[in-house]
């Protein structure tokens, strides 16, 4: 087969994908991939599989406990990982993936930045016969195994059910979203949104790329505008901590304050009296249960499409019972 240069930019992202795409075609993906020609499973044992994982950043404590549950749970099977930190930069995920391909990995975990932009690297793998599994995020196309993820819908209807409980009907509400394009931010906004409509009066929405630092100054110039606000609802924690800081900040007092995730700072926060709740999630078991269907998938066993984490309102009152 010729080879072709491979310049791994996102610039010229569809050639990479072209190129990987034959390569899956001629059956270069089916030596290190989990299908043989024939469409079925290469069986291999767990210490047998390298397995290739893309995070989508590690400066987020969530998608660190996740990390830490796949590496914990790949060291107990002996399983093979080649982990990588997308650094939230879709170019550089997808550039991640297609090295991923290249060394012919048996499979590829991936915590997507962005669930558009994410689907050439699963098609490629697709195509190289390397089968993918999702954590905590969706992709809009491509196949993939499972996708391990808790119900953002419903995580973002909690959050708006809480704060209309706790304000009252038609409380003035701010709301921070998360990074444009990632599913867990198209969903939570959703499932808030939904439940906000008729309970609440959502006097502005904006992104705060689930991040803290970004979060605080976003929500300093939203409060200097809604100094009267009531509630602030953060698709994250890190997002609902920034808020804080901010709400602190602006000499304000008795602002609702909810986040999603339920992470050691922000249940610290609940205790302490600056953060009023969180949604919390389990990002270490979703990655231990993402490896642990990439094993299964190889042993020969059923995997399901879709495997649900679940979620728990933390507040006060229940506060250290649902941790990491």
């Amino acid at each position: 087969m010729k080879m072709f240069k491979k310049v791994l930019t996102g610039t010229i992202l569809a050639g990479a994908i072209l190129t990987l795409a034959a390569c899956g075609q001629t059956g270069l993906g089916n030596e290190g991939g989990g299908n043989n020609s024939n469409g079925g499973t290469t069986k291999k044992a767990a210490d047998e599989l390298n397995i290739g994982v893309s995070i989508s950043t590690t400066n987020n404590p969530y998608f660190v406990a996740m990390d830490k549950g796949i590496k914990d749970a790949a060291e107990k099977a002996g399983t093979e990982l080649n982990v990588s930190d997308a650094q939230n930069d879709a170019a550089k995920q997808t550039n991640d993936v297609q090295n991923f391909i290249s060394q012919k990995v048996d499979a590829i975990l991936i915590n997507p930045v962005d669930s558009d932009a994410i689907v050439p690297a699963i098609e490629a793998a697709n195509n190289a016969n390397i089968p993918v599994i999702l954590m905590d995020r969706g992709a809009s196309g491509g196949e993939v195994l499972t996708t391990v993820a808790s119900d953002n819908v419903e995580a973002g209807k909690m959050a708006a059910e809480f704060i209309a409980k706790e304000a009252g009907k038609n409380a003035k509400t701010l709301q921070l979203s998360g990074t444009p394009g990632a599913s867990s931010t198209i969903d939570r906004g959703k499932g808030f949104d939904n439940a906000a409509k008729d309970t609440l009066d959502v006097l502005s929405s904006q992104s705060a790329n689930f991040d803290r630092a970004t979060a605080l100054n976003t929500t300093q110039n939203m409060l200097q505008a809604n100094k009267d606000v009531q509630a602030i609802f953060a698709q994250n924690d890190e997002m609902a901590l920034g808020a804080a800081q901010a709400v602190k900040a602006a000499g304000l007092s008795g602002v609702i304050i909810v986040g999603i995730d339920g992470q050691p700072d922000a249940q610290e926060a609940i205790k302490e009296g600056t953060l009023t709740a969180t949604v919390a999630q389990q990002p270490a078991k979703m990655g231990e249960i993402a490896l642990q269907a990439a094993i299964d998938h190889f042993e020969g066993k059923d995997v399901e499409k879709t495997t649900v984490s679940p979620i728990f309102l933390v507040t006060k009152e229940n506060v250290g019972e649902h941790n990491w």
